[in-house]
């Protein structure tokens, strides 16, 4: 079987982008670097003495973090794809060397195993 990586290389970098849009919605800058980013935390006011608007800031905030977390995961995954579709790695199972169904590869394209070691890494 020989992958189509133009094909997958699209999918990746359409992911690449979606990610990349929500972090930006709910991350702010911390500093120089593409890596200084941190969570959006909501503003409670001058008045922060009402309990339920600072537990809902710190709600928000931790829902955010939690995000911010899962969409870098996401975010590295997606870039460790592309690198291997840039030397010649695509498509090939990290455990056992044999090539990743296709089908796999539509449902999930960073994906870094075949079906048989499914949830390995």
């Amino acid at each position: 079987m020989t992958t189509d990586t133009q094909h997958f290389k699209s999918l990746l970098e359409a992911e690449k982008t979606r990610i990349s849009e929500e972090l930006k919605n709910i991350t702010v800058q911390v500093g120089s670097g593409e890596g200084n980013i941190d969570a959006v935390q909501l503003e409670t006011g001058e008045d922060t003495g009402d309990r339920e608007d600072v537990a809902e800031a710190i709600e928000s905030y931790e829902d955010n973090e939690s995000a911010v977390v899962a969409l870098r995961t996401e975010l590295n995954e997606v870039n460790r794809a592309l690198e291997k579709i840039e030397n010649g790695a695509y498509g090939t199972c990290e455990v056992c060397v044999a090539p990743i169904e296709e089908d796999r590869l539509n449902a999930d394209p960073s994906a870094r195993t075949c079906k048989e070691h499914l949830g390995e890494l």
